[in-house]
């Protein structure tokens, strides 16, 4: 079943080996925080590695009672930089390894 000469033991720690520098790539990256901005910095995402919001800040100025969908925008914008931010990080840890939205998550 096996080529002569192939050592399966080898190969398993090798695999092992793998498996634990991802993991410890994972966790380092889910306990990162990135914080995205829109809005010459009005507003302010964070967001762990992990992809949960942690933290949102918008600066007062940012508010105009007459474009709440203004503000909207700004919140996706910060919300999707900190995002890019995290699947870049992801990307510069775990080289090789799809990315979750093209896995369908």
């Amino acid at each position: 079943m096996f080529p002569e000469g192939m050592d399966m033991n080898g190969l398993l720690q090798q695999a092992q080996a793998m498996q634990a520098q991802l993991q410890q790539a994972q966790d380092e990256l889910a306990s990162s925080s990135f914080t995205g901005t829109a809005g010459g910095d009005l507003v302010e995402a964070t967001m762990t590695g992990a992809g949960e919001l942690t933290g949102l800040v918008i600066k007062p100025e940012a508010i105009d009672p007459e474009d709440a969908e203004g503000l909207a925008d700004l919140v996706l914008a910060a919300v999707r930089d900190a995002s890019a931010q995290v699947q870049a990080k992801a990307a510069a840890v775990m080289p090789g390894m799809p990315d979750m939205g093209s896995l369908g998550f």
